[in-house]
């Protein structure tokens, strides 16, 4: 079954916290990489989401190793929207 991987990154004005990630994160800009796998036997191009990583620390840190987060989608896009708000409320 043929895997695409998709990098690209978010950024959080705000430190912020992930259900996946037991520490609360800086604020920084953060690499996110997206693994789908294709739907086979449909007649158009399709994939599906098999796994969603953020590696911490932010791009900005070089002070700590890489470690990367399976994390859940939804949580991150949660996280993301929150910072916007704060941001906005100010």
């Amino acid at each position: 079954m043929p895997t695409r991987t998709t990098e690209t990154t978010v950024t959080f004005q705000r430190s912020f916290e992930l259900t996946a990630i037991e520490e609360r994160q800086p604020p920084g800009t953060y690499r996110l990489v997206i693994d789908e796998d294709e739907i086979l036997g449909v007649s158009f191009l399709a994939y599906r989401r098999t796994a969603t990583l953020l590696q911490t620390p932010a791009l900005s840190s070089r002070t700590r190793p890489v470690q990367s987060h399976s994390i859940d989608p939804a949580d991150l896009q949660a996280a993301l929207k929150a910072d916007r708000k704060a941001e906005t409320d100010l």
